[in-house]
């Protein structure tokens, strides 16, 4: 059956998480030991102990989601005795697409876990802005209201104005980020217009919007350093739901995705239009899996977040 993996981003790391991989797996033990090396700080601890507070800070949440979804990669292919059947794709939901880049060779996973630091560095030295998630209004007419939103208080000088949708999850889960108050009259204006929730997200400035230019500057500095492969299997990306290839292409699109939207709809839609049959999530929790449920029901879904999922796994596919 042709496969997708696909890697979760930011929001599904908690405390506890891979302890187990740790304690089963050789391979997974070596993956959590390069990521403290590489560092220089303790991400294994922050997996296994917390506190919560600190593994939640961007800073550290994207290096221990990377290195948690390598960890299963890996665990996995030990567990097999051979590297999986190459998937037709890889895909990854914003700071999963640094899991992707690993699983598809372009990034060794010591340059991948030192770039996401940086990355959540960058993106939590920004404190601007806010982001919320909206239940039940289609792309169209939230593309209305925050155009509209931004429109009218972009006549005020004093007020900065930007609104936009910045995750493109599921047909009826969006999310709108931007200045703070940009984000709540686009959120009261959505209720009017039909939303059925609108959910204030737990994050520290406005991800995927232009308020994260200086972000997007900084990554530009870091991907211009960093060696970069070509791709042995192509990865659909977040900004344009096209495949990456070249690392002239993963360049591009590290830096581009700092400020645009995750278009994982569209990104789905386009993995499903060239084959795909089966999504393999690997990280912990079933984000994705939930998400792609909405959107090509009659995908077969698979999702490995624990050592029990890797024996179950392996089991089955043996």
């Amino acid at each position: 059956m042709s496969t997708a993996w696909i890697f979760p981003g930011q929001g599904s790391q908690t405390v506890g998480m891979g302890r187990d991989l740790y304690e089963r797996s050789r391979a997974a033990r070596a993956v959590f030991d390069e990521a403290d090396a590489a560092l220089g700080l303790s991400i294994t601890r922050l997996c296994f102990e917390g506190p919560e507070v600190d593994l939640m800070a961007t800073e550290n949440a994207q290096p221990a989601l990377l290195t948690m979804s390598t960890a299963l990669l890996r665990a996995l292919e030990e567990a097999r005795g051979a590297p999986l059947p190459a998937p037709i794709a890889v895909a990854g939901h914003s700071l999963g697409e640094y899991s992707a880049l690993v699983a598809a060779g372009a990034l060794d996973f010591a340059t991948a876990v030192r770039l996401v630091r940086r990355r959540g560095e960058l993106m939590a030295e920004a404190h601007e802005g806010s982001m919320a998630a909206v239940i039940g209004l289609s792309d169209g007419e939230l593309d209305q209201v925050c155009r509209e939103v931004s429109d009218s208080l972009s006549s005020h000088p004093e007020t900065v104005s930007t609104v936009v949708v910045a995750n493109y999850n599921a047909p009826d889960q969006l999310v709108i980020s931007g200045s703070t108050l940009a984000v709540e009259h686009a959120g009261l204006l959505a209720k009017v217009r039909g939303a059925k929730r609108v959910i204030p997200l737990k994050v520290s400035a406005a991800f995927h919007s232009p308020l994260m230019i200086h972000a997007a500057e900084g990554m530009a500095r870091a991907m211009e350093a960093a060696a970069v492969r070509a791709l042995q299997v192509p990865l659909i990306a977040n900004v344009t739901a096209e495949p990456l290839v070249t690392p002239d292409d993963v360049r591009r699109e590290a830096v581009a995705q700092v400020v645009a939207p995750v278009r994982w709809i569209a990104s789905v839609q386009r993995m499903a239009h060239d084959g795909v049959a089966a999504f393999l999530e690997l990280g912990p929790g079933k984000v994705l899996t939930g998400l792609i449920k909405r959107i090509a029901p009659h995908a077969r879904l698979v999702n490995v977040s624990s050592a029990e999922d890797v024996r179950a796994f392996t089991a089955e596919s043996s």
